[in-house]
């Protein structure tokens, strides 16, 4: 037996059997001692070692601190002389049973009102100018086509760098849209061709530091805004032209109703997580269900020499492309690390969000048309 055995407290938190501190009147044992002397040793007060730190924990030492008649203003007790004070445990208050937390109401993910108001409003400039003048509502789309650019191409500089030149991206585009309507899907290719020179001339007067990526992004925005949305006005020039635009409208629109509603309260099953984690399968069926009862009361009561069979396929389609374009804008701003392209409309974002699923639905349901009841 070592020497540091000698009058050691015992460990903190533990009392063994054999470990309950010298009983009064009992010499400790060791070789200085033997049982002739015990009854006449008188056992010396056992003072803790206070610890060299000087730290502020609240360990379980304090527990075994031994108390005696040193301290002047104890006062001592029978047994505390070379015993160890032993503190008596209070009991631990019951914990008080927390009431379950409220069951969280699906929330919809963004504001209800704004969306309706805005849509409601678009839809009126919309109507009244499609079946008051033609060339209004051609106005409407190269200002919308104009305000996409504006958005594309900002969200590219910001994020990524690319420095896509707007000015002839916006002159070739509001051209493009009226060379449609003017002279059909000719027009706009020309339009297009020339717009894309415009883009890779315009951009040679900056320094040619990041010239393929800035002019491969103008051209790609070119096609992917104003030349889609030339098929819109490519749709009007026929005899009941703002019918089949406000068909293409409808249908879009309840394709997206469709997907929103029964998405929102059936979804389980993620389309696409790793593009838009939303997006689910069951919001995928509402989009086509909704879309081809619209596509077959649209065919058969407003578009001449249509019929019901001719909608169902109508609206299929329609459904496949708005969701794809969705898709594909949701890829874009993914890449980008945005939630939306811009914040000019309340409760959508920016013209972009709402143009995602019109622009590559617009070409679709001009070819389907033209191949049902002609270009007349």
């Amino acid at each position: 037996m070592n020497d540091s055995s000698w009058g050691a407290p015992p460990q903190a938190g533990y009392w063994g059997p054999s470990e309950q501190g010298p009983v009064q009147g009992a010499a400790p044992a060791g070789p200085a001692y033997d049982a002739h002397n015990a009854q006449q040793t008188r056992p010396m007060p056992i003072v803790p070692d206070v610890p060299a730190h000087g730290g502020d924990q609240d360990d379980d030492r304090g527990a075994a601190r031994l108390r005696g008649p040193l301290f002047r203003d104890d006062t001592p007790s029978a047994g505390s002389l070379g015993t160890p004070s032993q503190k008596p445990q209070e009991p631990m208050p019951s914990p008080v049973p927390q009431p379950a937390p409220a069951p969280q109401k699906k929330s919809a993910g963004r504001d209800l009102g704004a969306a309706i108001g805005v849509g409601v409003g678009l839809g009126a400039v919309i109507v009244a100018s499609l079946f008051v003048v033609k060339a209004v509502f051609v106005g409407v789309i190269a200002v919308a086509v104009v305000v996409g650019l504006w958005e594309l191409t900002s969200r590219l500089e910001e994020r990524k760098g690319i420095k896509a030149p707007l000015v002839p991206l916006a002159v070739g585009g509001a051209a493009m849209v009226v060379s449609g309507y003017v002279r059909g899907a000719e027009g706009a290719w020309v339009a297009m061709a020339l717009t894309a020179l415009a883009v890779l001339v315009w951009r040679m007067t900056e320094p040619p530091e990041g010239y393929l990526k800035d002019v491969t992004a103008g051209v790609f925005a070119a096609f992917y805004v104003p030349f889609l949305a030339t098929f819109v006005a490519m749709m009007l020039t026929a005899d009941d032209g703002p019918r089949r635009v406000l068909t293409f409208l409808l249908l879009t629109v309840v394709s997206d109703t469709g997907a929103y509603a029964i998405g929102w309260r059936f979804g389980k099953h993620k389309l696409a997580p790793r593009i838009s984690p939303g997006k689910t399968r069951e919001g995928l069926f509402g989009a086509v269900t909704f879309a081809m009862v619209g596509g077959a009361l649209c065919m058969q009561y407003l578009i001449e020499d249509g019929t019901w069979w001719q909608g169902l396929i109508l609206g299929f389609a329609v459904a496949a492309t708005a969701t794809l374009g969705d898709l594909g804008e949701s890829m874009i701003k993914r890449d980008l690390g945005i939630k939306d392209m811009g914040t000019l409309l309340p409760g959508h974002g920016g013209i972009m969000d709402r143009l995602d699923s019109l622009l590559p639905t617009a070409p679709v349901v001009w070819l389907l048309l033209v191949l049902f009841v002609g270009s007349g």
